[in-house]
């Protein structure tokens, strides 16, 4: 009972409180006051009354009360006539209210700075630095690619702009990035798509301007205006390079057109598929490709000629001993990959090489190290007929179609499963009677149900293909149904949720290889890298990982604006790209030989040698045998099972 008192009394105090509070800032001020008084009045009688020198008068003693009281409340507690004390207090009061006015202006300032501070409005006085636009999961790996580029640079920066909660970016960049180095992270809370608001980032002072793709349906549409917003932003072109990224071939033009003349659009569903077919057919080339965009391993650099102007291109293969050569850069700005070994070098041309890093690339010769003896000249290989398999269908997938077709033998078939209609499938990959090399056939089916895997005898083809299903519901019964599956009217699947049906689909493919006692040839597409360390298969698997294999191209080309046109010929069906060959093919694999004399075998090819792989080292990473740019002093014995990374024509 007495418990039921004590809250009843609190509340009821409470209660009052709160109608004083309501009653608006005179009631406020009023109550105020009067607490005020209620304290301080008995307290200074008490001191008067305590102190052994107080007036021994009554008269005295009120007097030094008042006194008291108004110094304790700044009002003065002047002595004299009525009309004397009532114009102090009236003047000490104004005081008050001035002084009070005053700080409160000051404070409300100050806040009122700081907030806009916190909220990322004000702008970045900063030149020469990295400008991010847009949030994604492809922050995080590009922050981190830009940061590890100015490792050995004394002062960057990178701004970040983004319709997000400054504090809430900054905070999640410090937990992804946790060592930025020399690099300060600056975010800022803006509209990409507002030129006033891109503005606060100072993108006409910077050196580069990465556009990244956000999620959804709408991605390439939010990239095009961000393009335009900075071109209205920075209607004259500067030195900034643009670098932008949309999912869809179909908005590719556009995004190029929105860009002008001197930014770079990359395509990703292009490029995705691309590396996706070139891996099919080469096992091991997304590592290769993994070594090579990061900026912790070696990467492309341009080195100017010097020594070499008048010589051949296919002398200025050896003549750098820790940096590989695979083309020129002419002075107009068109790059040459692989050209003619007998190409003359201009005085103005720049060698474009494979290095550690951009003040590694020493002219060095090292045609002393090639072994003649050790040469050996290998036979063209015909194109053979193969079994593929394609499990699951999104957007890419008409386009892998189209680049296997380029590349196959005669007679080689193509096995499509996915949850999607067969005659659905066939209309959207554009497949006609006319194609020559490519069988392709249609299955409906779920790629996550074992039992279907089972019956498809995956061990009997050459290569799997796994992509990412988007767009259909899923088929009951289903080991990870999704929300979409319950109800059709949610939103179409995330990457998350595709890389959920990949893992799945891949755990039962390890099953069905370990039974089979057999190591399947995998090639998988995925969306999240994070997923990828969760993948149920072997080290060193080829991985295609399409948000960081665009944010590692993006951020190159950041770097290097010439690196554009390199990497567009690298992914492209004509030109040259990046081969694994068997090294047997090129020297003898009887004895050591220096890598110099590989790039001398390669080049009598009309190749550029750029590394190996070794296939006894092919589970054990980090590198999974890989070896790129390797020093042409270094003496390596092959096997008849390991590979040389080589620059040729597809």
């Amino acid at each position: 009972m007495a418990q039921r008192q004590t809250t009843s009394l609190r509340l009821r105090l409470r209660y009052r409180f709160d109608n004083l509070v309501a009653g608006g800032t005179t009631a406020l001020i009023g109550w105020f006051a009067l607490a005020c008084l209620t304290v301080v009045v008995p307290a200074s009688t008490v001191l008067v009354w305590a102190d052994r020198g107080a007036p021994p008068t009554l008269a005295g003693r009120l007097t030094a009360v008042w006194v008291s009281v108004g110094q304790t409340l700044k009002i003065g507690g002047a002595v004299g006539s009525p009309l004397y004390v009532l114009a102090s207090v009236a003047l000490a009061l104004v005081a008050l209210l001035f002084v009070s006015t005053l700080v409160s202006l000051i404070t409300t300032g100050i806040n009122r700075r700081i907030m806009l501070l916190r909220r990322g409005h004000s702008t970045v006085l900063e030149s020469g630095h990295t400008v991010v636009l847009g949030w994604s999961d492809q922050i995080f790996p590009v922050v981190g690619e830009l940061v590890a580029a100015n490792s050995n640079q004394r002062r960057s920066a990178v701004a970040v702009l983004a319709p997000k909660d400054k504090v809430e970016m900054e905070e999640e960049i410090a937990t992804s990035v946790e060592d930025t180095g020399t690099t300060r992270i600056i975010c800022r809370n803006g509209r990409t798509t507002d030129p006033t608001e891109l503005a606060r980032v100072s993108p006409r002072t910077a050196k580069a301007v990465l556009v990244l793709p956000p999620e959804g349906d709408t991605g390439d549409a939010h990239v095009v205006k961000t393009l335009l917003a900075l071109d209205a932003a920075v209607p004259e072109p500067g030195a900034a390079v643009v670098v932008a990224a949309v999912r869809d071939t179909r908005n590719h033009d556009t995004a190029r057109l929105a860009a002008g003349p001197g930014g770079h659009v990359l395509c990703v569903d292009d490029i995705i598929a691309r590396l996706l077919v070139q891996t099919a057919r080469e096992p091991g080339l997304s590592l290769v490709y993994q070594d090579l965009l990061d900026f912790a391993g070696d990467e492309f650099y341009t080195a100017p000629a010097r020594g070499l102007a008048g010589r051949t291109f296919g002398e200025a293969l050896l003549a750098f001993t820790t940096s590989s050569v695979v083309g020129l850069l002419h002075p107009a700005g068109e790059v040459a990959l692989n050209p003619d070994p007998g190409t003359p070098i201009g005085a103005d041309d720049r060698i474009v090489l494979v290095s550690r890093d951009d003040d590694t690339a020493v002219q060095e010769d090292a045609s002393s190290w090639v072994e003649e003896d050790a040469i050996v000249t290998a036979r063209p290989a015909e194109p053979v007929a193969a079994r593929l398999l394609l499990l699951g269908w999104n957007r890419r997938a008409p386009l892998i179609v189209e680049q296997l077709d380029q590349f196959v033998g005669p007679g080689t078939t193509l096995d499509v499963v996915s949850l999607g209609d067969e005659t659905t499938m066939r209309c959207t990959s554009g497949i006609s009677g006319a194609r020559s090399r490519l069988e392709v056939d249609f299955r409906s089916g779920d790629i996550t149900d074992p039992r279907l895997l089972a019956k498809l005898d995956v061990p009997s083809y050459d290569s799997v293909i796994v992509i990412g299903e988007t767009g259909h519901e899923t088929v009951s019964p289903a080991p990870l149904p999704s929300a979409r599956a319950i109800d059709p009217t949610l939103a179409p699947e995330t990457g998350t949720e595709t890389d959920d049906r990949t893992l799945v689909t891949l755990l039962h493919l390890r099953a069905i290889g370990e039974a089979a006692g057999r190591e399947l040839s995998l090639t998988t597409e995925m969306s999240d890298d994070g997923n990828r360390l969760l993948a149920p298969a072997r080290e060193g698997a080829d991985f295609i990982v399409s948000g960081r294999l665009i944010s590692l191209l993006m951020t190159q080309i950041s770097e290097n604006r010439h690196l554009a046109d390199v990497f567009e010929e690298l992914f492209r069906a004509e030109g040259n790209e990046l081969h694994l060959k068997p090294a047997a093919d090129y020297v003898r694999t009887d004895r050591e030989v220096a890598f110099a004399t590989l790039v001398e075998s390669a080049r009598r090819r009309r190749e550029c040698a750029v590394g190996y792989r070794l296939r006894a080292e092919a589970a054990a990473g980090p590198a999974y045998g890989v070896r790129l740019n390797p020093d042409k002093r270094q003496r390596v014995r092959f096997g008849e099972h390991d590979w040389l990374i080589v620059l040729a024509e597809s």
